[in-house]
């Protein structure tokens, strides 16, 4: 067992809760992702779970062991940090190799097994005698990914290892940590603020905010059904419509809604938006039942077959991300229809269940 409990943890400096009473589980072999903006407390999470830093309160448990006390080198994990810290006198298997050497538990042959698997995951061999100093900066990355699992650590952990990558050594990277993690199935936590990246390698998302876990899902349930108006718009590109709403007798009126939509039995008090996603607006030049009339306010840009752009509707912005070019130029009218099913409903930026 390697599951991860953070129990109740709190992380504070001075007055500031870097980590703040966060408590979740990483369940046994999973590859979550800790996601957020700089400065909402993922790498200082990661610090104490790696045991660099100690938690002002809380426990951590890795299978049900307190190791909230345990120094670095007692916890059994690997880490791969931003900038790999490699041995240049070394070859690249000697690099693989090296955090087995005082395993006394392993003998030679094992040593060797290990180090040849892991070249093998990450299509290394052909560098095996290569010195460290040889290799760019994805590659020497790639060797620091293995060196962490080649110990078969239960736990690894990563902090942002892909940062001042460009995008091909960036790509190339993330083919090969997809690789070991379906090969090994260790336990991962993995931080970074790209969210492509996340959505790409995660089972899970930890998605962060001021030191606090705002929601712990699959990627495709953060992105399609966030919690937060804050996840709904740190997610996607562009991120998701925020359109001010009211409640009415016949349910909740939006600028956008060509009717009202159902108000929940117990609506909480507080400001009431709606949110949709850019790419579930539907665009028409012509006047359709359910639609709303709109200007076109922005230049739409066009990526791949679909444009982006940006229509006001009543005292509304709303950014429309569509299949072909907008059936009008800038400043005229078209018409946006927005599908009931799709729209969520938010309270003082809290998503309510419909």
């Amino acid at each position: 067992m390697a599951e991860i409990v953070i129990d109740h943890v709190t992380k504070r400096f001075g007055d500031l809760a870097a980590v703040d009473n966060i408590d979740m589980t990483f369940s046994d072999g999973e590859v979550a992702c800790l996601l957020g903006p700089s400065g909402c407390g993922k790498t200082t999470l990661m610090r104490i779970l790696a045991g660099l830093e100690q938690p002002t309160s809380g426990r951590v448990l890795f299978g049900g062991k307190d190791v909230t006390d345990l120094p670095p080198r007692k916890r059994n994990v690997g880490m791969v940090f931003q900038y790999p810290v490699m041995y240049p006198t070394l070859s690249v298997a000697e690099n693989l190799a090296l955090p087995m050497k005082y395993d006394r538990a392993l003998d030679q042959s094992e040593r060797q097994r290990r180090v040849d698997e892991v070249l093998d995951v990450l299509d290394m061999r052909p560098m095996a005698r290569a010195f460290i100093e040889d290799l760019d900066i994805g590659s020497r990355q790639k060797v620091a990914i293995g060196r962490a699992v080649a110990r078969q650590s239960e736990i690894v952990l990563f902090d942002e290892p892909t940062t001042n990558m460009g995008v091909a050594a960036k790509l190339q990277l993330i083919h090969a940590f997809k690789r070991v993690t379906r090969r090994l199935r260790q336990t991962i936590v993995y931080v970074t603020h790209d969210q492509t990246e996340a959505m790409t390698l995660a089972d899970k998302i930890a998605l962060m905010k001021a030191g606090k876990i705002l929601q712990y899902d699959a990627p495709h349930v953060l992105y399609s059904e966030p919690s937060t108006a804050f996840g709904g718009w740190f997610m996607g590109n562009p991120g998701m419509n925020f359109i001010p709403a009211t409640l009415q007798p016949d349910g909740i009126h939006a600028a956008i809604l060509a009717g009202p939509i159902a108000a929940p039995a117990h609506l909480p008090k507080g400001e009431i938006t709606i949110g949709i996603r850019p790419e579930r607006v539907t665009m028409s030049g012509q006047a359709v039942t359910g639609s709303v009339p709109g200007t076109l306010v922005d230049q739409a840009v066009g990526i791949a077959g679909r444009y982006l752009t940006t229509v006001r509707v009543g005292g509304a912005t709303v950014k429309v991300n569509t299949v072909g070019a907008p059936p009008a130029d800038l400043g005229g009218t078209v018409n946006l229809m927005v599908p009931h099913a799709r729209v969520m409903l938010y309270v003082d930026g809290v998503r309510v269940a419909g």
